[in-house]
C-alpha cells in the first residue's frame, strides 16, 4: 500500500499488545481515508482454511468503516470489515448480517451506516470481537497530497533526505555513547492539541526508511538495522547536540531497532520542541534515507546545523558563552556550553611553560632564519619539528601544513614569514596544541574524526554539516583517525580560507566576488 500510495504505514501486532488507543486510531484512520487491512496470522499449511465463525485465515481483509452507536443506554463499538472475495465468507458472529443485534437498530441509522445484507463479503462486527480474532493491523495514512482527503482532515507532512557516512555521522545507536551524538539531528515542534482529544498532548508519526536497499541486495548488501529516538529540547534555536548534551539527558521516546527497509513509529508527546536522531544499530554503517514526519496539525521541522564561521575566543566572549551556561531556563544545553567555554579559557591561558617555549622558539628563529630575519616552508618546518616532536609521537609536520602556515600570514605572497608574522602564528598553534591535547585522551597523536567538529568549535570555528564531510574526508585517515598534523593543516586552511573571503566579499555578510586567476591563486596557494 505504501508503495503504489506514497503514504506512510503503521504496522500493529494484536497477538503482543493491542494499543489503549487502537479504536481512536481507527476511528481517526477512517476519518482520514486511511487505507487500513486486518489479519488472523496462520501457519503455511493453514493458509486461507476457513473457520467456523466464517472467518478466513492467513487473509488479507479491509477495514472499511467505523461507527460507535448508543443501544439501550450503552456504547457499541462496530467496525466495518470486507473480504476482497466479495463472497459469501463472511463473520458469522455477533453484528455480522444476520446476526439478531441489528433488531436494536433503527431503520434510519442502518441507512447512515450503509448497511446491507448479502453475499457481498462486507459485514460488520464489535470491536472486542476484532481484537480478540485479528492478530495484526495496518494502517496506511495518506500523505496531503492524496486527492482522497478532505483537505480539513488530511495530515500534514515534512521528510528529510540524509545519509550516514563512516567517520563522519554514522554514529551507531545509544549504545556507542562516544559516536552516537553525531548522527543527524532533526528539529521538529509537536504542537498541541491533536483534533478531538481531551488530553493536552501531540501526535506524530516518524517513519525512517533506508534508500535503495532492496537493488543492493544484488551486491551482496542486505538492510541495515536501524532506529529513531527523541530527545526534547529547551532552546528551538540550539546548534548540533552534542556528547554532553546526551550523556545527561535521557530520550523522550524512541523506536525499535529492525531491519526492515522502513520503521514506523508513532509518538504522543507534551507540546515543544523535539531533535529526532535517526541511526544504524552499529556505527560506521553507511546508507542514504529518508525521515517522513506526519502530524495532525502543520509543524515547524529542519536540519539542525549551523553556519561556518569563525567565533570571538576573546575573554569576555569566554565570559559570556559561560554566562548564557548558566540560563536555568535551558537547563538541557548548559553542559555543552560549560565544556566548550572552559575548552577556549584553557587554550588562551598562557602558563610559565609557554613562555619559557616561546622563547626557545623565538631563539631558534633568529637562529634559522638568517640576515633577512625571514623563514620559508623548509625552515619553518624545521623550527617548529625541533619544538613540537618533543611533545608529540609523529613524524613532524608535513611541509604542505607548513606551506599552508606560510600561506596563512603570508599577506604579499612572498612566500615567507618575518618574525611578527611567526610569532601571530605561534600563538594559534599554541592554542591549538592546547586543544588537540584535549581530545587526544589517550596521548597517542590522534583521536576520533567524530571529534573534529568539537574541537575546531573549541577553536573559534564553527562549521556547517556539509563542511564537517569535507574535511573528515580529506584530513580523516582510513581508520577514521585524526593526527596532529592534519589537525593543524586543517584549522589553519579554515582560517586562511575564511579570512581571504571576507576580504573578497564587497559587503559584509554577503558573497566573495573572485575573479579566475583570484580564485586559482587563492585556492592553490592557501
Amino acid at each position: 500500500m505504501e508503495d503504489l500510495t506514497g503514504g506512510l504505514v503503521e504496522t500493529f501486532n494484536l497477538a503482543k499488545q493491542v494499543p489503549d488507543n487502537l479504536w481512536t486510531l481507527l476511528v481517526k484512520g477512517y476519518e482520514k481515508r486511511s487505507l487500513m487491512a486486518c489479519q488472523i496470522e496462520a501457519a503455511p499449511s493453514q493458509i486461507e482454511s476457513v473457520l467456523n465463525n466464517g472467518l478466513i485465515i492467513g487473509h488479507a481483509y479491509s477495514i472499511t468503516g467505523a461507527k460507535e452507536l448508543h443501544i439501550g443506554g450503552r456504547k457499541e463499538k462496530l467496525l466495518r470489515i470486507r473480504n476482497p472475495w466479495g463472497n459469501q465468507y463472511e463473520w458469522k458472529g455477533a453484528w455480522g448480517d444476520s446476526s439478531p443485534q441489528w433488531n436494536s437498530v433503527s431503520q434510519s441509522e442502518r441507512e447512515e451506516m450503509g448497511l446491507t445484507f448479502g453475499d457481498d463479503g462486507e459485514f460488520w462486527m464489535s470491536y472486542n470481537d476484532f481484537i480478540a480474532n485479528y492478530q495484526k493491523v495496518e494502517i496506511c495514512n495518506l500523505g496531503p497530497d492524496s486527492l482522497l482527503v478532505d483537505h480539513k482532515r488530511k495530515w500534514e507532512c515534512t521528510m528529510h533526505d540524509g545519509s550516514w557516512k563512516a567517520k563522519v555521522n554514522a554514529g551507531g545507536c545509544r549504545n556507542f555513547l562516544d559516536t552516537f551524538w553525531t548522527n543527524p539531528q532533526y528539529r521538529v515542534e509537536v504542537v498541541d492539541p491533536d483534533e478531538d482529544d481531551g488530553d493536552v498532548m501531540g501526535t506524530v508519526i516518524v517513519a525512517l526508511m533506508q534508500k535503495e536497499r532492496r537493488k543492493k541486495k544484488r551486491e551482496g548488501l542486505d538492510y541495515l538495522t536501524i532506529g529513531l529516538t527523541l530527545y526534547k529540547i529547551d532552546d528551538p534555536n540550539v546548534g548540533p547536540l552534542d556528547l554532553n548534551f546526551f550523556k545527561y539527558n535521557a530520550a523522550a521516546a524512541r523506536s525499535t531497532y529492525s531491519n526492515m527497509r522502513e520503521i514506523c513509529q508513532r509518538f504522543k508527546l507534551a507540546p515543544g520542541h523535539y531533535v529526532i536522531i535517526p541511526s544504524t544499530f552499529k556505527p560506521n554503517e553507511e546508507a542514504d534515507f529518508l525521515v517522513r514526519i506526519y502530524s495532525e496539525r502543520g509543524v515547524d521541522s529542519s536540519e539542525i546545523d549551523e553556519e561556518t564561521t569563525i567565533t570571538d575566543t576573546s575573554d569576555q566572549a569566554i565570559k559570556d558563552l559561560e554566562a548564557r551556561g548558566q540560563d536555568p531556563s535551558q537547563i538541557s544545553q548548559n553542559i555543552p556550553k560549560i565544556e566548550t567555554a572552559r575548552r577556549m579559557r584553557k587554550a588562551r591561558t598562557v602558563t610559565e611553560s609557554d613562555v619559557n617555549q616561546e622563547r626557545e622558539a623565538k631563539a631558534i628563529f633568529r637562529r634559522t632564519a638568517g640576515e633577512d630575519m625571514e623563514v620559508d616552508c623548509f625552515e619553518l618546518k624545521s623550527i617548529l619539528d625541533s619544538h613540537f616532536m618533543k611533545e608529540f609521537s609523529f613524524d613532524g609536520f608535513s611541509l604542505d601544513t607548513c606551506r599552508s602556515m606560510v600561506a596563512m600570514m603570508d599577506v604579499d605572497k612572498s612566500g615567507k614569514l618575518g618574525y611578527e608574522e611567526f610569532k601571530k602564528q605561534w600563538v594559534e598553534l599554541r592554542k591549538w596544541k592546547k586543544i588537540f591535547l584535549e581530545f587526544d585522551a589517550d596521548k597517542s597523536g590522534t583521536f576520533n574524526s567524530f571529534e573534529l567538529r568539537a574541537a575546531l568549535n573549541s577553536a573559534g570555528i564553527k562549521v556547517s554539516n556539509s563542511t564537517f564531510n569535507a574535511l573528515v574526508m580529506r584530513y580523516a585517515d582510513r581508520d577514521g583517525r585524526i593526527y596532529f598534523d592534519d589537525f593543524i593543516h586543517c584549522a589553519v586552511r579554515i582560517k586562511t580560507m575564511f579570512e581571504i573571503f571576507q576580504d573578497m566579499s564587497p559587503t559584509p555578510g554577503g558573497p566573495a566576488v573572485f575573479n579566475m586567476d583570484a580564485f586559482i591563486q587563492t585556492t592553490m596557494y592557501s
